[in-house]
């Protein structure tokens, strides 16, 4: 009970926290807010002292930021946010009517990811229902391309073809449901393909549970028993499905703004740049509420799910030795990734020749050209560059500090939780108040979230194989927790979440990307891959080499990520009990189990 009350004490400090950091922003950026309300609520009027201090008087910025928040915060204990600085109503009834929209968007991009992950992992589910089940994986290629793809350039591309040229939906506004289809495809499909690697990754170890291989010799049917896989798999991904809830409400900023969507991202960011203050911490407090909402809702089906297995100690692990799976593969795209930026590192992404605008792929541009004439293949081979070592560099200290976060569950949840509720679009406002804009931005403000998924992956999977047969009957034998930790569960979690990480990895070039094109990171003429498919996408109707080439690019990446993942699946010495339990033989035959694997680990 003490460490619940704790727990619950640390949450309400750190969302305390992200609400007075927000209502700070005034006072950090190098900007007078009275100054942006006087713009804004009338251009004509000269910004004298006499009138920028009445303006302070009115908003209640003379008496400091300390005199602010509490009059926000006793506002709200009376069911007031306050009243816009910009449009002068009231917050609350529109903060509510944006949530709405975004939880209906949420809602259907949510049923978009669960199926795109239930087509990705169809084929693994019939091979394990028929105990064929080998080392290779279904639907890499697919879900690398989906879940490489940007979002903003799915929504681009979804608008201009399925709602302007076809004109199958609506593209542009928020009328009803029909307008809904169109982003929740956009948001929907790249979450999808990350969640289906996820689950796809767990599968081989669950039809290959006793109760999986007993089943099987019983004669139930294969349908049931990769039904019961999926039920055995979700657990460990309900974590990060909560993290996509609250991502899929705040962070579609960029499809938002695409299909001109008034949910509660897009207000957060607009109320952001314009320093409409309490709109911007209604906002920010929903989606923390949301986020809370969100996760302790995945804690408590995860534990429904699991059932008092958890708590008796009585789960096998999921994490068996497989063959290895894509050898080759990562090798080649790799290898196709280097020459795409060796040969555009040879040329000038800056040389501007008018005379070859929006020219199509030919020997002297083999990516063509950029409306001002520039070299697509020398862009995008400089801005590779770039984004590749930053995405690399990023992934790999998420990676470090969301295992180690991982392994203490009590202080990371919460935190995750708090920092998982703000948008990487609103970080990316609140460094550039503290620190300006530039090259830096995008990747502080997606380092101060890439990790948040990892974490909640790590302590996902931690809970579950300390309640491993295995790992109940080595603390019978003496083990202690360094013991246990180094020899037993670090073995077992930090494969899937390298795994998970690499699959990341396309994401976070993404993210990158995303800041670029909503203008929140580097600036022309730079190559960033971002700003060429922002710089690109008015164009994508007339010339679609200037969108596909960066896109065709990011989707290579996915391909390497989700190829070099499935590489790391190696053979080796198990110290879990089990076995795969299905070779080549066949649904009737199983090979023995050695003596190694039949003994609980620690056992010698």
């Amino acid at each position: 009970m003490r460490q619940r009350v704790a727990t619950l004490a640390w949450r309400v400090v750190l969302a305390a926290g992200l609400v007075c950091g927000v209502g700070l922003l005034p006072w950090l950026t190098r900007t007078d807010p009275a100054y942006t309300v006087l713009k804004a609520r009338s251009a004509e009027r000269e910004p004298t002292p006499e009138v920028l201090a009445g303006i302070r008087r009115q908003l209640g910025l003379d008496g400091g930021p300390l005199h602010s928040l509490t009059g926000w915060l006793g506002g709200l204990l009376r069911g007031d946010a306050g009243q816009s600085w910009i449009s002068g109503g009231d917050v609350l009834p529109d903060v509510l009517q944006a949530l709405g929209a975004s939880l209906l968007l949420m809602g259907a991009a949510l049923l978009v990811a669960v199926l795109t992950a239930g087509l990705i992992c169809l084929r693994t589910l019939r091979l394990g229902a028929r105990r064929r089940l080998g080392g290779r994986r279904a639907g890499g290629g697919v879900s690398a391309v989906l879940a490489s793809l940007p979002e903003f350039l799915v929504a681009s591309v979804l608008a201009t073809v399925v709602g302007v040229q076809l004109g199958w939906l609506p593209a542009l506004g928020w009328y009803g449901p029909q307008w809904t289809v169109l982003p929740a495809l956009a948001l929907g499909l790249p979450a999808g393909a990350v969640l289906g690697r996820l689950l796809d990754d767990l599968l081989p170890g669950a039809f290959g549970e006793p109760w999986a291989l007993a089943a099987a010799a019983r004669g139930l049917t294969g349908r049931s028993i990769a039904r019961q896989a999926v039920r055995r798999c979700v657990p460990a991904l309900l974590p990060n499905l909560g993290l996509f809830v609250v991502g899929l409400t705040g962070g579609a900023v960029a499809v938002e703004q695409v299909f001109d969507i008034p949910g509660l991202g897009r207000t957060t960011l607009q109320a952001a740049l314009a320093q409409d203050l309490p709109v911007l911490q209604a906002g920010t407090l929903a989606l923390v509420l949301l986020a809370a909402l969100a996760t302790g809702a995945t804690r408590v089906a995860a534990r429904l799910l699991t059932g008092p297995a958890l708590r008796d100690g009585a789960l096998s692990s999921l994490h068996r030795p497989a063959p290895p799976a894509g050898g080759l593969l990562p090798l080649l795209y790799g290898l196709v990734l280097l020459a795409v930026a060796g040969l555009g590192l040879t040329r000038d992404p800056l040389a501007l020749d008018t005379g070859q605008r929006l020219r199509a792929p030919s020997l002297d541009h083999p990516f063509g050209t950029d409306a001002l004439g520039r070299d697509l293949l020398a862009r995008v081979g400089h801005g590779a560059l770039d984004t590749l070592l930053l995405a690399a560099a990023i992934s790999a200290a998420a990676l470090l500090v969301g295992v180690l976060l991982g392994l203490v569950p009590r202080v990371s949840a919460p935190l995750v939780d708090t920092v998982n509720a703000v948008p990487p679009v609103l970080v990316a406002l609140l460094v550039t108040a503290v620190a300006g804009s530039g090259a830096a931005t995008p990747a502080l403000a997606v380092g101060a979230v890439a990790w948040t998924p990892l974490a909640a992956h790590t302590s996902a999977l931690l809970l579950q194989e300390r309640a491993t047969l295995h790992i109940t009957a080595t603390k019978g034998l003496g083990a202690g927790r360094v013991h246990l930790l180094r020899y037993e569960l670090l073995p077992a979690v930090l494969p899937p979440v390298l795994r998970h990480a690499l699959l990341r990895l396309p994401g976070v070039a993404l993210a990158l990307a995303s800041l670029g094109f909503l203008g929140l990171g580097a600036q022309p003429p730079s190559p960033e891959w971002g700003l060429l498919l922002a710089e690109n996408q008015p164009y994508a109707e007339r010339a679609p080499w200037a969108v596909l080439a960066p896109a065709a690019v990011l989707a290579l990446l996915g391909a390497l990520a989700v190829s070099a993942a499935g590489a790391l699946r190696r053979r080796s010495p198990g110290r879990h009990p089990g076995t795969t339990g299905a070779g080549k033989s066949g649904a009737g035959e199983r090979r023995p189990v050695a003596r190694a694997e039949r003994e609980p680990a620690g056992v010698r």
